[in-house]
């Protein structure tokens, strides 16, 4: 195997059938796409998509080659932010080029799994698409399990009494929503890729490397149901949360309005009494004691009223 060598070079290796090529460039300038250009008979529409970011994850057919977009994933662990890579990668008989905006993809690990699984080297492109795809698609699903991990914590917290955790699980099942919404944007769109590399007619996977593909197209169809069920999940937590908060809410009116109640009582015996205009018992200790009797004894009847129904 050799590595690092001129670009100059590529010329002699890709004329040969026997020979497998890997490019990798990254934050590629317009003289690089141009030199691959030249040397691999890329279309210019393919180009033009490797050139801007943000494209969809799709596998293009041309002539003398394919064009596959795909983005690798990252959580982060303090907060659960999800951060993608794109990826764009030119596919040809002899030559596999993969070009990134930047170094947020290993391509180390896709290096040591290549090497790790040498033995099927021989199929030569097919089996470095493998290898990247493989990467790319555990990296989904290593995502996938830390926001389930996240979302099962923020369903132990739901029913938590205290205001600061009712603020938590609304602002964390925002953040988990708009990070599921990144996530099935860049895995649903797989399925078709995957399988579209299984076809036969374009002659990319080898009869010995369609189980690999096979096995990484289960991954893809697991990652994307996961993520479509997760989905559900965060709504009915973000449904549930309104829904305790506004049970809490009224059960806090059941207890204002019957303490409001009981003290209406001695607020309206006060207030009757208080009238300027004589009265049974004005001016009299009997007067007195049976206004007070009155107010205890009717707020005494409401409160246990209210605590029988549990209002209190």
């Amino acid at each position: 195997m050799l590595e690092d060598f001129p670009t100059a070079d590529i010329s002699e290796y890709v004329s040969d059938p026997d020979v497998a090529v890997w490019l990798d460039l990254c934050d590629p300038c317009s003289a690089d796409f141009a030199m691959i250009s030249e040397e691999f008979g890329l279309h210019e529409l393919a180009v033009e998509d490797a050139r801007q970011p943000h494209q969809r994850p799709k596998l293009d057919r041309y002539r003398t080659h394919a064009f596959l977009s795909a983005y690798a994933v990252s959580t982060d662990q303090s907060t659960g932010r999800l951060s993608a890579s794109e990826l764009s990668v030119f596919i040809t008989p002899t030559a596999l080029i993969t070009i990134r905006p930047d170094d947020g993809f290993d391509i180390e690990k896709v290096v040591e799994r290549w090497d790790n699984n040498s033995d099927l080297a021989k199929y030569g492109v097919g089996f470095l698409l493998h290898g990247l795809l493989d990467l790319i698609v555990d990296g989904h699903f290593v995502a996938v399990q830390d926001l389930d991990d996240r979302i099962e914590a923020l369903e132990d917290l739901l029913f938590d009494d205290g205001r600061e955790h009712m603020d938590s699980v609304q602002r964390d099942s925002y953040a988990l929503r708009k990070s599921l919404t990144k996530l099935r944007r860049v895995v649903i769109p797989m399925r078709e890729v995957v399988n579209s590399l299984l076809r036969r007619d374009l002659h990319i996977v080898a009869e010995p490397l369609l189980p690999y593909y096979q096995d990484v197209y289960d991954h893809v169809l697991r990652a994307t149901e996961w993520t479509e069920s997760l989905r559900d999940m965060i709504t009915s937590i973000m449904e549930t949360n309104l829904t305790v908060q506004g049970n809490r809410m009224n059960l806090i009116m059941k207890k204002v309005t019957s303490w409001a109640s009981i003290i209406a009582v001695p607020t309206a015996v006060t207030g009757f009494y208080g009238q300027n205009v004589p009265y049974p018992g004005i001016n009299t200790h009997i007067g007195f004691l049976t206004s007070t009797g009155v107010m205890t004894v009717g707020s005494v009847i409401l409160y246990r009223a209210f605590k029988r129904k549990d209002w209190i």
